[in-house]
């Protein structure tokens, strides 16, 4: 199973492509193809016809769509700058996400 560095509900910010530079957070992670869907990022226009149980009315409809995990890096909460993760123990033994520019538990 492949690892995945950032978790959902996290603040990430797009490195490439071309929603680069924007801030969203993250609604679902897909490990096996190493992807995660971002809100308001990769946004992907679909035409749809009416189906009444779920889509009452047809239209064009917005989508976000899966990017790259490699793409995103995260944001820390603190100090509001993106930052690489490091992985320390804490005093019961577990590990824990730290922030490289401020040290802070994330």
């Amino acid at each position: 199973m492949n690892k995945v560095h950032v978790k959902k509900n996290d603040t990430v910010v797009v490195l490439s492509g071309k929603d680069s530079g924007k801030k969203g957070k993250i609604l679902k992670v897909i490990t096996e193809d190493m992807k995660v869907l971002v809100e308001g990022v990769n946004i992907s226009k679909r035409h749809t016809r009416p189906r009444p149980p779920k889509i009452p009315q047809g239209g064009i409809l917005e989508k976000a769509q899966p990017m790259s995990s490699s793409n995103v890096q995260l944001v820390c909460p603190k100090c509001s700058k993106p930052t690489r993760i490091a992985h320390k123990q804490n005093s019961e033994g577990k590990n824990e996400r730290v922030c490289k520019q401020c040290g802070e538990v994330i």
